[in-house]
């Protein structure tokens, strides 16, 4: 995993909708959650991508966006996102560039880990963590990190992340 306080690679990737992302284009806007996870529609996965779907709320007030990235193609992504009612994109890894890029690597090869990362909007990682298998406890970390470095937009309820 790269290191709290290193600047997070930049990087240009199609989402699952076909549009293109920058993670330079946050810079000065927004603040990004970008998680690693194995596959789409397997149980662990879901729970997860449904924690950050159900908190999404209380992470977009600390003006911060979520970006999914695994090996599975842009037709999965979509599949996965829409069945789970996902509001934010998802990006398909399938050669794991990305995940190589991110150094979200895993201990056993062909079983890619859960990796998060707080990203600031000068393009500073802020909080990394890795929970393989508590899947849910990603949100709640994430929250207290952009805490530290974003004050919520106002008229916004105070956070709640379960997990």
């Amino acid at each position: 995993m790269l290191n709290p306080g290193t600047p997070a690679p930049d990087f240009t990737a199609t989402l699952d909708d076909g549009s293109t992302f920058t993670l330079s284009d946050c810079r000065g806007k927004k603040h990004v959650v970008l998680y690693f996870y194995p596959k789409d529609f397997t149980p662990g996965c879901t729970a997860q991508a449904c924690s950050f779907r159900d908190n999404y709320g209380a992470i977009a007030a600390y003006d911060a966006i979520v970006i999914g990235v695994s090996g599975d193609s842009s037709s999965s992504h979509t599949s996965f996102r829409e069945k789970h009612s996902l509001p934010f994109p998802l990006i398909p890894d399938s050669d794991g560039r990305l995940r190589d890029l991110y150094d979200a690597k895993g201990w056993i090869p062909w079983m890619p880990p859960r990796v998060t990362y707080v990203i600031d909007k000068e393009g500073i990682i802020r909080a990394a963590m890795r929970h393989d298998f508590r899947v849910t406890a990603h949100v709640p970390e994430v929250i207290a990190a952009l805490e530290k470095i974003a004050p919520r937009a106002a008229g916004e309820s105070p956070a709640t992340a379960s997990g």
